[in-house]
């Protein structure tokens, strides 16, 4: 869906998409090569991509075409497939469809803010190793030493091991591209990938690089074969799940940190949901035509964003370009030496290659192990292996921080209706006759069980003193069924005790739960409420109030 906006085609959308097709085109040629396909996969996924996207995404920037994070992901694949008895290419674009069908179930279940569960530092860390090993592997190859295994440490010692057999003339091509690249990269509308493309097919036909083993890309043969589906053993879709999950991980992190921090940037609006729509339509549609997947890579969508573009119009504009391009250029192309396309993909992830992404974490002292691991991880075992561990991680800590137990010992804040940390104030006095208590973290079926023995503890260590027990859940939206049964016995050893239960500040679907597990004989004893902590233990005053005096006048 178009908005007003959108429909309407200015100059600064043409300008960007000019400079976004010099870019990702080349991008899409290079990243092909990574994940051992042929050239044409790149092409097909970018427009594709570009072409979902554009019509169906909500982020005005956001360019989806193939990243080189998945390229990696899809090398190990690749390599991994040798196996399984299956040809790898046919894995790998069984891959890219199943990833589309995982991103369509991950619309279709809401996990639009899923990412958000995985742990900045470990996305920073993961996205560093990862451009080390992006920028590894490239540079291995204009030496004609590529990098083998996943240990990439392993790796640069046998690369480094065979220095006196390094191809230095493919080492100094890729290298004077790499400089041209970021010499253009200063210069705002310069598509840098085109213009060392074009120089690279110019000094080619000067000199012939052949006889010095410098390869051109070759024929790109650019045609759309029919939607098919292999016919997989079932131990085969064991791997294909296990490596579509890997991809997705990586462009979904990619993907919605670039069009997060763009819509932050420029306080737009977008929608996580319906952009998993567009990317699981992307890649379906990738892989049943052969294409290589894709995402919202972070260094076309901000390139883009800096090209001046203002709507997806840009991106779909792009589509046009490169279809020309593609169509008039592609002879071209294939003369393009491949050192220029590795210094492509280099450059691409430069960005990301700095030491600066450690130092806040250092400055604060927090997380500081966490970003190293989840760096050195992928460098130690691989992209998709490493990617599982750093999110299993996240996971963890995750886990870890919510089983805490915390409970805070309330009281009232002088004579106002405030209840706070005993600790917290000198004028903070603890209400006569009650215990009132408040778990800082949400119950659930890891904690609850520990914060109900806490309670338990505090209530015989005073005994005598405490009558009422008040606990505010106010941190718990809800409560599953591990918690209900730990419920269910503290209730139990409330009215073996005889004393007083009000559970306070409790949400609509805590309390119809609690309903549920709170007997009739402990209507005596047990108590929940929606109130306030203050109106709760006004209540229970009041109630103990009349009922000494009932027992007053019984005696009487």
């Amino acid at each position: 869906m178009f908005t007003s906006k959108e429909k309407k085609i200015n100059t600064a959308d043409i300008v960007a998409g000019l400079s976004i097709a010099g870019l990702v085109l080349p991008q899409a040629v290079a990243y092909a090569g990574i994940a051992g396909l042929p050239p044409q996969a790149g092409i097909i996924g970018l427009l594709v991509g570009m072409l979902c996207y554009g019509l169906l995404g909500s982020s005005p920037y956001a360019i989806v075409s193939p990243t080189s994070s998945a390229a990696l992901v899809l090398s190990v694949a690749g390599i991994s497939v040798a196996n399984h008895g299956v040809s790898a290419s046919i894995m790998v674009l069984a891959v890219v469809f199943m990833s589309g069908v995982l991103f369509l179930i991950a619309a279709a279940a809401k996990l639009g803010s899923i990412t958000d569960f995985i742990a900045k530092p470990v996305l920073r860390g993961f996205t560093f190793g990862l451009s080390i090993i992006i920028v590894v592997k490239p540079l291995a190859s204009m030496v004609d030493v590529p990098v083998s295994g996943q240990n990439i440490f392993y790796g640069l010692y046998v690369v480094f091991s065979y220095i006196k057999i390094w191809n230095w003339v493919g080492l100094g091509v890729g290298m004077a591209a790499l400089f041209l690249l970021f010499v253009c990269s200063k210069i705002k509308y310069v598509p840098g990938g085109l213009l060392v493309i074009a120089l690279g097919i110019l000094f080619s036909h000067f000199i012939d690089l052949s006889q010095y083993h410098v390869a051109a890309i070759g024929a790109i043969p650019l045609h759309l074969t029919m939607p098919f589906m292999h016919q997989f053993i079932p131990d085969d879709w064991g791997y294909l799940f296990e490596t579509s999950l890997a991809v997705v991980l990586v462009l979904y992190s990619e993907s919605f940190g670039s069009i997060r921090s763009l819509a932050l940037k420029h306080n737009d609006t977008t929608s996580p949901d319906w952009d998993l729509t567009a990317l699981g339509i992307s890649n379906i549609l990738s892989g049943l035509f052969g294409g290589m997947p894709v995402g919202a890579g972070y260094s076309g969508s901000v390139a883009n964003e800096a090209s001046g573009a203002k709507t997806r119009m840009a991106g779909l504009f792009s589509v046009v370009v490169i279809l020309i391009i593609v169509l008039v250029f592609l002879p071209l192309i294939a003369q393009t030496p491949e050192p220029v396309l590795l210094a492509i993909v280099i450059h691409s992830v430069s960005h990301v290659l700095t030491l600066k992404v450690f130092k806040p974490y250092f400055f604060w002292k927090k997380d500081r192990f966490l970003i190293v691991f989840s760096a050195g991880v992928v460098l130690l075992i691989g992209i998709a292996d490493g990617l599982l561990v750093a999110v299993g991680i996240s996971l963890i800590i995750l886990l870890k921080r919510l089983s805490e137990t915390n409970i805070s010992i309330l009281g009232r804040l002088g004579q106002s209706h405030n209840f706070v940390q005993l600790k917290s104030d000198s004028n903070v006095e603890q209400v006569e006759n009650f215990m009132i208590l408040r778990p800082e973290q949400a119950l659930f079926f890891a904690n609850c069980d520990k914060i109900l023995t806490q309670v338990r503890k505090n209530m015989m260590d005073n005994k005598e003193n405490v009558h009422h027990v008040v606990i505010s859940l106010e941190e718990s939206p809800d409560i599953d069924s591990s918690t209900m049964e730990c419920f269910a016995d503290f209730f139990q050893f409330i009215m073996q005790q005889k004393k007083q239960l009000t559970l306070a500040r409790l949400k609509d679907t805590v309390y119809a739960s609690l309903q549920l597990i709170s007997p009739p004989e402990a209507e005596k004893y047990i108590h929940l409420s929606r109130l306030s902590v203050d109106d709760a233990v006004g209540t229970e005053s009041l109630l103990h109030q009349n009922q000494s005096e009932r027992n007053i006048s019984d005696e009487k």
